[in-house]
């Protein structure tokens, strides 16, 4: 742009005085940082009326996890290479920060059928695995997900969706694929990203999509947090996902993304004993920069996470986010320019300021500090059975799926070893109740992982078929065999798959009555009672307080899924 049209694009409004101050050379750029309530300015004591960050996820070029995005981070690594496969038409395309896989999808896990899957945009197929992920690895599914009611009233699971978007390639190439808008095209509308979650979870509070261009997620986060001031929703998640499948947006520094954190009032957060990775103090959205920096040593934005994800677009955000909780949460500081190398960041409390500038000009940030926890007593999980055994449930949408998730659960128990009655909680109180089941008696997490790892392959148990056969017939023996199974061996896994006929054929879950009678099992521990109900199919989680311990989720058995290509 030449002096003149910068100001008349300053004069229509399209360019700010910062901006067009730039542009003419008067100043440098400015790293924006918006103005803070007075009890929001750096130096005030922890609080706890901030917002606690209790999920995140995320996959970003050659980082599949949080885990991965954190490695690379640390070790300064760039990410730009030749584009990856799975991209659909098998065109290698352009040099990029790609997703690797983006082709590949598990419609059965959402109950989808594959034609329903091939239509549904992969931004929208990775959002929902992203967020499924973040709120099972938050322990936020099932009877703890119930127990989440809006502080203004309302019904429960008062969990509000707002994701960022600002693309649909998709559309493009299903209409290409089949021209017009008949059954071979897939939706245009950004409404259907957290629509289609709120549906599957039936979350009752406000779902939203959001599109300010690379400031989406911050957007989306700012809107969120307004929400639960309100208390229009007990939490919120809050997304951004971006993909570059069309060939006109294959560009050199083109980058892709997903990202979700799951947000809750930090007080009730930790009166519930959730995981706490960091808080959120404050956030504003507008058109002006300027403002209060002061304490802020960590400036996260679009050009920080560069090397990491590339132009991302509307996911850009959520990687600068994610960035910041995680060294908060770590106490290290990620390097950013080249040479660079990982340091320690000793001071307390920890703060960082996160801003994006969208397209169109909207600047969204949050303040975000490490979290101290509180002086007071923490909240445990529920104590120990005095019996020295727990009931492990678990749960999936296909007896390949279940065979699967053992498979995972087993191995993570085998590396780590946590205490068995933190795993028994973690899956009875926030995991969702899917119709292919198992139940197993153990009294040490090592014989848990044995009986887990033989069940996946299919050297023990039995999934058996709907009815009174799988409530009966699966525990005929099970009083003689798991009161010893420790004594004796590997504790006895008992399976069943719910899928061919209704479960809960009496109708008990949900019931008041039923909820009573059920708590008092869980505190009689009750384990051949409650174990024999699961398998008929009645729901028997149970949304007691207290830490959960993180665990592999559910398993996605993902395979090639895209519109015009058969298998």
């Amino acid at each position: 742009m030449d002096n003149r049209e910068i100001l008349e694009r300053f004069k229509d409004g399209s360019l700010d005085r910062r901006d067009t101050a730039a542009l003419l050379g008067r100043t440098p750029p400015l790293p924006y940082a918006p103005p803070a309530p007075a009890d929001h300015l750096p130096g005030a004591a922890q609080r706890r009326d901030g917002y606690a960050v209790v999920g995140v996820g995320g996959r970003y070029p050659q980082a599949p996890d949080i885990a991965s995005f954190w490695h690379n981070a640390l070790a300064g690594h760039r990410t730009r290479g030749a584009a990856a496969a799975g991209r659909g038409n098998g065109s290698p395309g352009r040099p990029g920060h790609a997703l690797d896989r983006i082709d590949e999808f598990d419609p059965e896990f959402f109950g989808l059928a594959d034609e329903d899957g091939a239509l549904c945009d992969p931004q929208e197929r990775l959002f929902l695995e992203t967020a499924w992920q973040t709120m099972e690895s938050a322990g936020y599914l099932g009877a703890r997900l119930d127990a989440l009611v809006p502080a203004a009233g309302g019904e429960p699971r008062g969990v509000g969706v707002w994701v960022g978007a600002s693309s649909s390639d998709y559309a493009l190439l299903t209409a290409a694929h089949a021209p017009g808008h008949g059954p071979g095209t897939s939706r245009t509308g950004h409404w259907s990203l957290p629509d289609r979650l709120s549906r599957l979870l039936d979350l009752r509070g406000p779902s939203q999509a959001v599109d300010t261009a690379d400031s989406s997620f911050l957007a989306a986060l700012h809107l969120a947090l307004a929400s639960l001031r309100a208390g229009e929703c007990a939490a919120a998640l809050v997304g951004a996902v971006e993909l570059r499948l069309h060939p006109a947006r294959h560009t050199a520094d083109g980058g892709e993304g997903v990202g979700v954190v799951l947000l809750r009032p930090l007080a009730q957060a930790e009166a519930d004993g959730d995981t706490v990775h960091a808080v959120i103090r404050t956030s504003t959205m507008g058109r002006s920069a300027g403002g209060v920096t002061d304490g802020i040593t960590l400036h996260e934005t679009k050009e920080s996470v560069a090397a990491a994800v590339g132009d991302a677009g509307a996911a850009v955000g959520a990687a600068a986010l994610t960035r910041a909780v995680l060294q908060l949460r770590e106490g290290t500081r990620a390097p950013v320019a080249d040479g660079d190398s990982a340091q320690p960041w000793p001071d307390e409390p920890r703060r960082a300021s996160v801003s994006v500038r969208g397209a169109g000009g909207v600047v969204a940030q949050v303040v975000v500090e490490q979290y101290l926890p509180d002086a007071a007593e923490p909240v445990h999980g529920p104590a120990p059975s005095p019996h020295g055994e727990e009931l492990i449930l678990l749960s999936a949408p296909s007896p390949a799926h279940l065979a699967a998730t053992a498979a995972r659960l087993a191995g993570e128990l085998r590396t780590r070893q946590p205490e068995l009655g933190a795993v028994a909680h973690a899956l009875r109180s926030g995991r969702a109740a899917m119709p292919c089941r198992l139940a197993v008696v153990a009294r040490t997490t090592p014989r848990l992982a044995e009986a887990l790892s033989l069940f996946a392959e299919g050297r023990d148990g039995e999934v058996t078929g709907y009815g009174d056969e799988a409530a009966e017939g699966t525990a005929a023996t099970a009083e003689d065999t798991t009161a010893t199974a420790e004594e004796v061996g590997t504790p006895v896994v008992r399976a069943v798959d719910l899928r061919g006929g209704r479960p809960d054929p009496l109708l008990l879950t949900g019931l008041p009555e039923t909820r009573e009678y059920l708590a008092g099992l869980w505190r009689a521990n009750r384990t051949e009672q409650l174990a024999r109900l699961w398998l008929f199919g009645v729901d028997v989680s149970a949304a007691a307080k207290g830490s959960v311990v993180s665990l592999p989720g559910t398993a996605l058995l993902r395979r090639p899924l895209w519109i015009g290509r058969d298998g």
